[in-house]
């Protein structure tokens, strides 16, 4: 080997480049949000420490009175339950009415959809809590126009076998529900249709041609995969609805968390700590559906995205050699 050669790095001599010293890429511009949120964050604690306005005390025994706790549990956590069933299974049927070759099916559930879209939410709880104006006489369950059918038959009496007080129907958590699952059926169709039109067509006319019924395959093939498109909004939708619960009020639902919380602040003149103790409550609740939303798309998500396989198991690439 000639003196030359030795003289070069190993490296040059195998025919590969020498080692490179990398630099890395200067971003000034992180160092200073990064400083700057800090502050801001800083300052914030500050405040959240020392302001007597806050009044800590006062907003944990708010939140600790039972009244409160209940309003949570009901008036919170089981009229949001309780709506977004009534708005899924709406909203999923209405979605499936719509994509209908049926034209007064889809033209029913378009009507629906357009009609409780454009109300605002406390409009319609505010004219749910007024509609057993309608009904002097009570909600009845029957033969539709049965004391037409009994008069032509020269018949007495009538075809109802429920009959309800519309008072007590469209008050209270029962009227909450009815009204924030109807508006959440409106805004469900539409995702659910979204999701519905996200699966490519071959899918169900595969499982048609091996003999699958119409509502076997929107069953078991339309809707799980579906479920990846539909399950990010609906986890906002829910999220949305639990805030939405404060609108109770114009029912009106005494035994809702805000209400609770208001009354006590109007009672002992505290209306600020009163906010700050229902903002931790929503922040709580959230949290926690936040989570669950995390999982679910993790679920309904698996086979899909650009995330490479990770551990042991991972695939090698095409000819990589072994060990």
């Amino acid at each position: 080997m000639s003196a030359e050669a030795q003289s070069r790095p190993q490296d040059q001599v195998a025919g590969r480049p020498g080692r490179i010293d990398a630099v890395p890429v200067r971003h000034p511009g992180r160092w200073v949000a990064i400083a700057v949120i800090a502050v801001l964050v800083a300052m914030l604690v500050h405040l959240l420490v020392t302001n007597k306005a806050f009044d800590w005390s006062f907003v944990f025994q708010a939140m600790n009175q039972q009244p409160v706790i209940a309003g949570f549990l009901k008036g919170t956590l089981l009229v949001t339950a309780l709506s977004m069933v009534v708005g899924v299974g709406g909203g999923v049927l209405l979605a499936v009415m719509r994509l209908s070759d049926n034209p007064i099916l889809s033209g029913v559930s378009w009507v629906f959809t357009w009609f409780f879209r454009s109300i605002p939410r406390y409009i319609l709880l505010f004219s749910m809590g007024t509609l057993g104006i309608l009904f002097p006489q009570g909600l009845s369950f029957g033969v539709p126009f049965d004391w037409k059918l009994m008069e032509w038959f020269g018949l007495s009496g009538d075809l109802r076998f429920l009959n309800l007080d519309a008072n007590q129907v469209f008050t209270g958590l029962v009227a909450g529900v009815i009204g924030l699952g109807l508006s959440e059926a409106a805004y469900m169709a539409e995702i659910a249709r979204a999701g519905m039109l996200s699966v490519d067509k071959g899918q169900a006319e595969a499982a048609q041609a091996l003999g699958m019924s119409s509502g076997k395959v929107m069953r078991r093939v339309v809707l799980p995969q579906a479920m990846r498109v539909i399950v990010p909004p609906t986890g906002n939708e829910t999220i949305a609805m639990l805030k939405d619960t404060s609108l109770l009020v114009a029912v009106p639902v005494i035994g809702e968390l805000f209400y609770q919380l208001q009354s006590i602040g109007t009672t002992y003149y505290k209306t600020f700590p009163i906010a700050v103790a229902a903002t931790l409550y929503y922040l709580a609740a959230t949290s926690v559906l936040m989570i669950g939303q995390y999982f679910l798309e993790r679920h309904f998500g698996r086979g899909f995205g650009t995330k490479a396989p990770r551990g042991p198991r991972a695939a090698r690439p095409a000819g990589a050699g072994g060990a």
